[in-house]
């Protein structure tokens, strides 16, 4: 049999981080496969919608130099920082910032054109209480962005609020506004949700720890994917989740009995192969 695939659909890399070795490590470990996410870059300041484009080729140049040092297979996803909105209207008031977070939006739908990317991501809206203004205006970039995976038929990676199937209620219902299936977005950091009733349609990329992994499989799921939101930061070098979490934990569902080589290719290699090889 061919390597048993190895996914984890939310990483970051970073200029001033590990980056390259990080991902070695991980291949490593077992490591087959990724969802590179953009993030906001220190070396980038926003200050215009254009300036996102330049931060996302700092993404392209990680991914590049990652792939000349490993084997991994690297799936890209560019877009605005949902929370970007904030300290951009702060700086330039809220009706110029959510032009800034569109522009940035249609430049990652061009960057899915010209075969850079496969995914719009993360974006979203905040993850903690915000002003009824941010919430209305993040919602409608939102709308934009999925409108714009829909127009290049590739998944949205969602940054938002979690803990409630209301929230998958309420993207699901975005979706449909934006002519999205709702299966084309992706949860990012969801809770251990997989049920029809938990998801709306959404697809869950549900943070790898034992304790979720035994709440999916106790719900007989095969749908959802496993992540860990590594996010590169020497400071803090095992956050969100050490980069080899996955791996480790692919091993100990094996051997634990908790999923059998079938259900492991099927969420690390033909879901992600549904979502990022259209």
């Amino acid at each position: 049999m061919d390597k048993l695939p190895v996914y984890d659909n939310h990483i970051h890399m970073s200029p001033h981080g590990r980056n390259v070795d990080a991902l070695r490590e991980y291949e490593q470990a077992g490591g087959t496969g990724l969802t590179l996410v953009t993030l906001p870059y220190p070396e980038v300041r926003i200050a215009d919608g254009r300036d996102f484009a330049r931060s996302y080729e700092i993404t392209f140049d990680l991914a590049a130099r990652a792939r000349e040092a490993t084997d991994l297979e690297i799936n890209i996803a560019v877009g605005p920082y949902p929370i970007l909105l904030m300290s951009l209207a702060e700086e330039f008031g809220l009706e110029r910032a959510e032009e800034m977070m569109v522009q940035g939006m249609e430049d990652a739908g061009k960057a899915v054109q010209e075969g850079k990317a496969v995914a719009i991501g993360e974006i979203g809206r905040p993850h903690f209480e915000c002003s009824p203004e941010i919430w209305d205006a993040s919602n409608r970039v939102l709308q934009r962005g999925m409108e714009i995976a829909k127009e290049n038929d590739v998944p949205v990676i969602i940054h938002c609020e979690s803990g409630t199937t209301d929230t998958n209620r309420s993207l699901a219902d975005i979706a449909r506004k934006a002519g999205l299936d709702p299966g084309m977005v992706i949860k990012h950091s969801s809770p251990p949700f997989v049920t029809e009733e938990e998801t709306f349609g959404v697809m869950p990329s549900i943070p790898a720890s034992k304790t979720n992994i035994k709440e999916v499989r106790a719900k007989g799921s095969d749908r959802f994917m496993l992540e860990t939101d590594y996010i590169d930061e020497p400071s803090k070098p095992t956050a969100i989740m050490s980069v080899t979490t996955v791996p480790n934990k692919v091993k100990w569902m094996l051997a634990s009995g908790m999923a059998d080589e079938e259900l492991i290719c099927r969420i690390c290699r033909d879901i992600p192969d549904r979502y990022y090889h259209r």
